[in-house]
């Protein structure tokens, strides 16, 4: 296994480190204000805009594409140190033109799309023009099982007639929003697995409405993860990604990369409670003395740091498979960091608001927003006890009589 970066990566990443220390951290305060006074959870705030500006000027724009006609062009390798960077800030990641779900759309454009598709929806979301959503999610099934979903997509003619009902469709309610890539039903009598497509539902279609934006721990998200419903909605049939029956083999070729691409950001996070717990513990003086000269918290430091070098080599493993024998071979992998990342930084940031006392479970610090995100990743892109499944699955193929 080879976890060496390339110079163009090295490059990067020290530009990277560079720009969150320089203006996306300084800016998380500015984010927030103009939030507030916006009046609006979904406003989007104009010190992203800039963000956003910067990168596109200083070249660190689009980092997570693996093509060079539409991005940095990285192996997986490579740009799991720079989206863990990323993942030290809340922003950090649309600063970049990084951010899910518009990743995951994108790489499925540049994968499924036609050229016409490529050129009306991937081009300006690969410039920051637009944000995008993919409805996949529903709240009457266990959505953990995709070959659940009833949302019915009927053919008519010249068009796709959609009526259902999605929710927790990530970036339904950014302003910016203009796209929604929509899985439903084409042919319920088809073998289990070719049963779905997707298709490409522009937001302000007729018979889309959001209903709302579903809170997560209390948080609504400025992107909103919104509940929708589709009521004789009427796009093109041009607007079918792939083919009818594609849309289970889709959705297996979008999460792949979306996982890694969470648990890479995860560890920036874990990273940064971390320094925020050591910080904290120096700091802070009970009955005497430092928080840090307490064993019990000098043990929670230092199984942080074991833990997290752990997890960072299973990603880095994991991100060479996808690089060196493909996403399939790499499922295992990619199932067991999806669990172990999530489990890892929020017992890390778990620690690190116990240390802050009253202060951690504030707004103050970031850390009681860090946990509430990072405590959805055990069930988006599905749930532990899916990939845990498919780890045990696997296991047990090794050792079979048959």
């Amino acid at each position: 296994m080879d976890f060496a970066e390339s110079e163009r990566a090295r490059d990067l990443r020290a530009r990277l480190q560079d720009f969150m220390d320089a203006h996306v951290l300084p800016s998380e305060a500015v984010y927030e204000r103009q939030l507030a006074e916006a009046g609006d959870p979904h406003h989007q705030p104009a010190v992203m805009e800039q963000l956003k500006a910067t990168a596109r000027d200083v070249g660190l724009w689009n980092l997570f594409h693996p093509d060079e006609r539409w991005g940095a062009g990285l192996s997986n390798v490579d740009y799991a140190p720079l989206a863990e960077i990323l993942g030290r800030s809340p922003i950090g990641p649309e600063a970049c033109n990084c951010n899910a779900p518009d990743t995951g759309n994108m790489e499925v454009l540049t994968e499924f799309g036609t050229e016409k598709q490529q050129e009306r929806w991937l081009r300006p979301l690969l410039d920051g023009e637009i944000r995008s959503g993919f409805a996949m999610t529903e709240p009457d099934v266990a959505s953990s099982d995709a070959t659940n979903i009833r949302l019915r997509i009927e053919r008519d003619g010249d068009e796709y007639v959609l009526n259902g009902r999605k929710w927790w469709t990530t970036g339904a309610l950014h302003p910016n929003n203009r796209i929604l890539i929509v899985m439903g039903k084409t042919d319920r009598d088809a073998p289990k697995h070719r049963q779905q497509s997707m298709v490409l539902v522009p937001r302000d279609t007729p018979g889309v409405t959001v209903l709302r934006g579903l809170p997560v721990f209390g948080y609504q998200d400025q992107d909103g993860h919104g509940e929708i419903t589709f009521e004789d909605v009427r796009v093109p049939a041009e607007n079918l990604i792939a083919g009818e029956g594609d849309g289970f083999l889709i959705s297996q070729a979008r999460l792949g990369p979306g996982r890694i691409h969470h648990c890479m950001r995860t560890i920036g996070a874990a990273e940064r409670a971390l320094e925020l717990l050591c910080l904290r513990a120096q700091d802070r003086v009970t009955f005497g003395e430092p928080v840090a000269e307490r064993d019990n918290i000098r043990d929670w430091i230092a199984e942080a740091r074991i833990d997290l070098e752990m997890i960072r080599l299973l990603t880095l493993k994991t991100a060479w498979l996808m690089d060196t024998v493909g996403n399939k071979h790499a499922r295992t992998e990619i199932a067991a960091i999806k669990v172990a990342a999530p489990e890892i930084a929020l017992r890390i940031i778990d620690r690190a608001i116990q240390v802050h006392g009253a202060a951690g479970v504030s707004d103050d610090v970031p850390l009681a927003r860090m946990w509430a995100h990072i405590r959805t990743l055990r069930l988006a892109d599905g749930p532990d006890e899916v990939h845990k499944m498919t780890i045990a699955r696997h296991e047990l193929r090794k050792h079979s009589s048959s």
